[in-house]
């Protein structure tokens, strides 16, 4: 059992319920899943791009991802109906607390000028963050990384509004801004 979902189950569950006091323990929220997605529109001009956006993608979140297609041809982007234009990943169970312990604990601090990410969700109950650089992952070799490239995550937590999701990222280590004193 990762170190996250033991921590989930033994303290923040309990902290959750007497913070909202649930009618139901089935109501306790939880993390579902995280999504990492890319968009690598560069692959349009070169081929050897999504090669290496996946090696760098499948080497960060353990598992390999898949590749999205264009659904619609737009002439003014060069773009062809069917064309490879992103990367997706969802990460679940165990690898998804383990994703979660690093990116909180590692990967964050690592992040130029951070201050913490916002207080703002999208209203359901799931939580996301755009990264402008992938470097800021250590297990990703700086000498093989030819270009930068961002990345979206996105928490989906089973809470159903923002205030009960965004209490449950920052209990399981998610860096928010503080309130300014003024």
């Amino acid at each position: 059992m990762s170190r996250l979902k033991k921590k989930y189950d033994e303290e923040i569950k309990n902290a959750l319920n007497e913070k909202f006091s649930y009618e139901n323990p089935m109501c306790i929220p939880m993390l579902e899943k995280v999504v990492i997605s890319m968009g690598v529109a560069e692959a349009i001009k070169d081929k050897n791009v999504m090669q290496d956006c996946i090696k760098e993608l499948t080497l960060l979140s353990g598992q390999k991802p898949i590749v999205t297609k264009s659904k619609k041809a737009i002439s003014n982007f060069k773009l062809r109906e069917g064309q490879a234009i992103g990367l997706k990943v969802t990460l679940r169970g165990k690898r998804m607390y383990d994703f979660m312990d690093r990116f909180c604990n590692i990967v964050s601090p690592r992040i130029r000028d951070f201050r913490g990410f916002k207080k703002k969700g999208d209203g359901r109950g799931s939580y996301s963050l755009g990264l402008t650089d992938q470097q800021v992952f250590p297990e990703l070799n700086l000498d093989e990384i030819r270009r930068d490239q961002g990345m979206n995550i996105t928490f989906v937590t089973s809470a159903q509004n923002d205030e009960h999701c965004l209490e449950l990222l920052g209990m399981l280590g998610m860096p928010f801004k503080r309130k300014e004193k003024r």
